[in-house]
């Protein structure tokens, strides 16, 4: 299976994660989701009083350094990886 298509069939498969999902992991998907599909980060910094919107623009911004590849591969890694965290 091609990469893309792999890492599309992991997309769907992150949105049913379980509720118990931890931020910083939603986090770090959501970065290397924004690497994977756009590339570097392409906007400023949000402010101060939207701290949702901060954390995630940081969260893309920490692995601005990689290729849309890695950042597929590690997306793919990382939703495996969530899945098998046993609900508490």
């Amino acid at each position: 299976m091609a990469l893309e298509d792999e890492f599309k069939e992991y997309a769907e498969k992150a949105k049913s994660l379980p509720a118990s999902t931890k931020d910083a992991d939603k986090l770090v998907l959501y970065g290397l989701y924004k690497q994977a599909t756009i590339g570097a980060v392409n906007t400023s910094r949000p402010g101060f009083f939207s701290p949702a919107e901060r954390a995630k623009w940081d969260a893309w911004k920490a692995v601005e350094g990689k290729s849309k590849e890695e950042a597929m591969a590690d997306y793919i890694t990382k939703v495996k990886e969530l899945q098998e965290v046993p609900s508490t």
